[in-house]
């Protein structure tokens, strides 16, 4: 791909090495010196970039593709020319992922602000009884409050807040400007830019002179390897703790209300909203801008459309789509037949003009 200077191409890594590390498969040996120093998308890959195929849907763009390696399944190695190197494995898009991850290990998570930076910065506001252990980074103008602990290899970006009593574990990095309250962090966590974690929900009773703030006393929970997307706001709980599942991925602008308690390796897509208490199982997948309601649970395994309103329970391994959300299949027939009468009354319109 074409350089832009943030991210500088790898040294370069022999096609055999790489094929080792991602489990795959060289389908011709005489290829095995062959170098990789990016990653690119098949329309544009040069030589040195690697790319992948999922369909045949990318016979026209190989034709004229200069890569110097490709990723496939067996099944569409055929289309791909014969001067590229071919790497087999059964999940090309899980293989590319882990490729990038190899040639671009400092794009992963959030780069230091100063990359010659290291340890408790004197520019940062630290109180005196925040613990570290061994390697942690806290850039300028970071805030430290009291009794927080931060593990080892941890990094604070400037500007960042950690609250009073916040416990973050081992190799995690909460990037610049992001804030950090109420809330228990484990191991491997990914806070990006801008996020508020741990700030009181919404909540209000109505009073005869008008809204009584009602108190939140919970935490976060934020379990080992989740990822927070930039501008991601999730609120402590009332009076239970807002749960946040191992290795779910959440991305940018999301908002997950107070007490709602997220399953784990779900995916949650940006502007989607949850409401207060609803409950996600394990691997929930939502589509952006989706809107759940409160004190609803999703099982395990659902998967909600883009756009989708939510308003009730949705068993485990169900699709629903639409507003209010259904069964995909009753969602996608409503809009064929919707979209068929459309077509109908214009074509009737036209006839009778």
């Amino acid at each position: 791909m074409e350089q832009t200077g943030f991210f500088l191409p790898h040294d370069g890594v022999k096609l055999s090495e790489l094929a080792q590390y991602l489990g795959a498969d060289l389908a011709d040996p005489k290829n095995a010196d062959v170098i990789i120093r990016s990653v690119s998308p098949v329309s544009r890959a040069k030589a040195g970039d690697l790319c992948y195929i999922m369909s045949k849907k990318s016979k026209d763009e190989l034709a004229t593709c200069d890569a110097s390696a490709v990723l496939c399944s067996a099944g569409l190695q055929s289309l791909v020319p014969p001067h590229i190197p071919v790497l087999i494995t059964k999940n090309a898009h899980a293989a590319f992922a882990m490729a990038g991850g190899y040639l671009y290990p400092k794009a992963l998570r959030p780069e230091a602000l100063l990359s010659g930076e290291t340890g408790i910065s004197d520019r940062a506001v630290v109180d005196p009884t925040a613990r570290f252990e061994h390697n942690v980074s806290v850039e300028p103008l970071a805030i430290i409050g009291a009794n927080a602990e931060i593990g080892e290899g941890t990094r604070i970006g400037g500007g960042a807040v950690i609250g009073p009593n916040v416990k973050i574990g081992r190799n995690c990095t909460i990037a610049a400007g992001a804030s950090v309250l109420c809330a228990l962090v484990g191991n491997g966590v990914i806070i990006h830019n801008g996020a508020r974690i741990g700030q009181d929900g919404f909540g209000y009773a109505p009073g005869p002179r008008g809204m009584i703030k009602i108190v939140q006393i919970g935490r976060v929970i934020i379990q080992d390897h989740v990822e927070i997307g930039a501008n991601t706001t999730i609120d402590r709980g009332a009076m239970d703790d807002t749960v946040i599942g191992e290795g779910t991925k959440i991305d940018n602008q999301v908002q997950i209300g107070h007490n709602c308690r997220i399953g784990r390796h779900c995916a949650i897509v940006s502007q989607v909203g949850i409401a207060g208490s609803t409950v996600l199982g394990d691997g929930v997948q939502i589509g952006g801008q989706a809107g759940l309601n409160g004190h609803i649970k999703i099982g395990d395994g659902v998967q909600i459309a883009a756009k989708s309103g939510v308003i009730g329970d949705i068993p485990a391994g169900e699709r629903y789509g639409g507003v209010p959300a259904r069964p995909i299949h009753d969602f996608l027939r409503e809009v064929a037949a919707t979209m068929t009468r459309a077509t109908s009354g214009k074509k009737t319109g036209e006839k009778n003009d």
